[in-house]
């Protein structure tokens, strides 16, 4: 089977090894004649992101670049790049990377052109329609990761760095115009980046799926989604050049940022505020209090596990699941708890109430409380 489609949901999706040589035409069609591309200090010296920057130079629409992107990027590192946006002319921008990257870069194209602040576009009500959407600048997203899915998402995630609280920040036309999929931009992530995108991507399809809302079109793309992180997260792990895994990966992740619009819930809610306060990776804090909360939420979960089980060929149901988290975790080198990542008993109190606070709090299948919240994270170090 051939690993190449065009594909229009939920926007517009080259996907294929390879196709980030289309860069400029799909620049074109956007309408973008000066792009900014916006990358991680850490990608910004790699060969991937000279390549696509000679790509859109020999095409006529020069080599800018915004790397002043922290791994959990606040409203400081929005501003310089909104700065440089506006110094460099730019008329749309590339987000270029993983995570961070893509939802930075979707904030300076929010926020170039607009008098309120991003704070007041929080994921709130109808907060978006406060913005100007005229003066938003078109976005095309190429992921260099294969976790976070913020390619096929209409919002990004910004740190306040006051209250160092974790924003989604939300408006429609944050969905990139086009996302260029190519899995071998993938290839030379570290192996610890691979393990904690990969498992942000299950943690997704695995929220989206227990939530009790009602959206069966994410329900079936959560648990296919589960399949192939489960399938092929360890073979892009033990063998970073196999093309076939890393394509896998690359549709899980988008797979679970179409999903978790069902709903998400306490492993991202306690994963929040932990990186918000002590930097962590978001997807490898979500691996870290995964199985702690798969015990939380059992009895509300069990059954429906089982049945994801089944389909994922493991067996023992609910328990059975389990075990293969614990496993996935032992294989990709995962820290086994929160105290493991530095942090600290005596900010609990503190965290738990930004946990509730979270957002992701309302899809959780259990209801979360101080008392339950607070015991959680305690059952987490």
């Amino acid at each position: 089977m051939t690993l190449r489609a065009n594909w229009s949901y939920p926007t517009t999706i080259k996907f294929g090894a390879g196709r980030v040589t289309e860069l400029a035409e799909h620049c074109r069609a956007a309408g973008i004649a000066r792009p900014l591309l916006v990358t991680d200090k850490a990608l910004a010296s790699l060969p991937i992101a000279a390549q696509a920057l000679d790509i859109l130079d020999a095409s006529g629409l020069g080599r800018a670049v915004f790397s002043e992107v922290d791994p959990n990027p606040h409203e400081g590192n929005m501003e310089a790049g909104i700065a440089a946006y506006k110094a460099g002319g730019h008329d749309g921008v590339i987000c270029f990377g993983g995570g961070s990257a893509l939802d930075l870069g979707k904030m300076i194209a929010l926020m170039a052109g607009q008098t309120v602040s991003v704070w007041d576009l929080e994921d709130i009500g109808d907060w978006w329609t406060r913005a100007d959407a005229g003066k938003i600048a078109p976005i095309i997203a190429v992921p260099t990761t294969a976790g976070t899915g913020s390619e096929v998402g209409r919002a990004g995630v910004l740190t306040n760095s006051a209250t160092h609280k974790k924003k989604i920040i939300f408006h429609p036309k944050l969905m990139p115009a086009v996302t260029v999929c190519d899995p071998e931009l993938t290839v030379g992530m570290p192996k610890v980046i691979t393990a904690g995108t990969g498992m942000d991507a299950f943690a997704h399809c695995l929220e989206a799926f227990c939530s009790p809302h009602y959206h069966p079109m994410s329900q079936g793309i959560a648990l296919e989604g589960l399949r192939l992180v489960n399938e092929y997260l360890p073979r892009a792990y033990a063998t970073p050049d196999d093309i076939e895994a890393r394509a896998n990966m690359m549709s899980a992740a988008a797979m679970g940022a179409v999903a978790f619009q069902k709903g998400l819930g306490a492993i991202h809610s306690l994963s929040h505020p932990v990186g918000a306060v002590y930097g962590t990776h978001h997807g490898t804090t979500n691996a870290v209090v995964m199985p702690m909360v798969l015990d939380f939420n059992r009895p509300a979960i069990e059954d429906r596990l089982a049945r994801a089980a089944d389909y994922l060929g493991i067996k023992g149901g609910f328990d059975g699941f389990r075990a293969r988290v614990i496993e996935l975790r032992s294989e990709l080198a995962i820290p086994q708890n929160l105290t493991r990542l530095g942090v600290q008993s005596e900010r609990l109190d503190e965290l738990t109430e930004m946990a509730l606070e979270d957002p992701s709090c309302g899809g959780n299948p259990v209801e979360m409380t101080r008392e339950n919240t607070r015991a959680l994270f305690e059952s987490c170090m």
